[in-house]
């Protein structure tokens, strides 16, 4: 049995705060298999946010600037200020492998190696990591989990009662309708839509807040949908902790606050279009069908579809653009989901959705 490192670097510099909470697992599977260890943890804002406060974590550190080369300077200060025994790498750009390969480290840098298209991204730097034998089976929890403290948690549910009385009929379900990218965007109609037939049944509506810097959300759902106050990602997280309480479900596209909702113990409802469920779908065992069976669902538009690439999805010819190759509409992937398909996971997730929010280091 090998002794466990003393000095950790886990370096995440791709930027979305989905790809931050797909490497969760990674982080708390590395304290638990290196006890008494030091992590530090080198991201970017606002996701870093997430692991302030996490009693896996000991320090998050992110880049100085936003210009050219900053991330590499980031990277060569973390290994300046303390040399690491082990170092995690998702990044790949601007030689940052080399640079910590130099630094005399035991290092692994390609968590992407020679990935299936179903096999989901966070079970794959999982099962990289056991057959470096950096981790054990023991160690290893493959759903992500955002740590909460008791305030934070309170916070969520003193935000949530403001808006949704307690005792309705039916689970508040959560519309995250803000893609990030044109690309992933369900179309606007869609999400009206669901919004009236939700509300007919009884469901109490919700939605996050506008991003700094951006109006309202022009596929806003209508005035029946309550606002979430706009609270950073951790009391962000709490409102969808507090949400997944009262058995509610959180629906959107292939996006970091989708993603997060999981984190925080939300049952969900994933959009796919460009993105392929059975390797980006949340929830374990997702291959693009129904999720987990009790936390997730994954709806894959235009599963045929020619030009996706699963395991190269930047590389599609609609990624940067949204000029779909199929319809001059926009992307035919997402437009191929229907809204009757996404009430149907809803009532499925809704009605089945156990209390599952965590706290501390739970």
């Amino acid at each position: 049995m090998r002794e466990p490192y003393r000095e950790i670097l886990v370096v995440d510099l791709l930027g979305g705060i989905g790809d931050l909470v797909m490497l969760l697992p990674v982080v708390h599977g590395l304290a638990r298999a290196n006890p008494g260890g030091s992590l530090r943890v080198l991201t970017h804002e606002p996701g870093a946010a997430l692991l302030r406060g996490d009693p896996a974590v000991t320090r998050v550190l992110t880049p100085r600037h936003g210009g050219l080369g900053a991330e590499r300077e980031a990277v060569a200060e973390a290994l300046a200020a303390r040399r690491p025994d082990l170092a995690v790498t998702t990044t790949r750009y601007d030689g940052i492998p080399d640079l910590l390969a130099a630094s005399g480290a035991r290092c692994v840098t390609d968590l992407w190696r020679r990935p299936p298209p179903d096999e989901p991204v966070g079970e794959r730097y999982l099962r990289i990591l056991l057959a470096e034998g950096l981790l054990r089976p023991e160690d290893v929890e493959v759903r992500p989990a955002v740590r909460l403290t008791p305030a934070e948690i309170a916070y969520g549910e003193s935000a949530l009662a403001r808006r949704v009385p307690a005792g309705p009929a039916r689970p508040p379900v959560v519309l995250v309708t803000d893609a990030g990218m044109d690309v992933k965007r369900w179309p606007a109609g869609r999400w009206r839509e669901l919004a009236a037939l939700l509300a007919r049944r009884g469901h109490p509506l919700l939605t996050p807040g506008a991003p700094p810097g951006r109006g309202a959300v022009d596929a806003a759902p209508g005035p029946e949908v309550a606002v979430l106050p706009r609270c950073g990602l951790r009391g962000l997280a709490a409102c969808f902790a507090a949400v997944a309480c009262r058995g509610g479900v959180v629906v959107g596209g292939d996006t970091g606050p989708l993603r997060l909702a999981a984190a925080a113990g939300a049952a969900t409802v994933g959009l796919f279009g460009p993105t392929w469920a059975g390797r980006y779908g949340i929830g374990p065992g997702n291959r693009g069908g129904s999720g987990d069976g009790a936390s997730s669902a994954g709806l894959q538009g235009l599963p045929g579809c020619p030009h996706r690439r699963p395991t190269a999805i930047t590389e599609q010819p609609c990624w940067w653009t949204a000029c779909c190759p199929l319809s001059p509409a926009g992307p035919a992937c997402m437009a191929d989901i229907p809204v009757a398909s996404v009430v149907r996971a809803v009532t499925r997730l809704s009605a089945g959705s156990p209390a599952r929010h965590r706290a501390g280091d739970g």
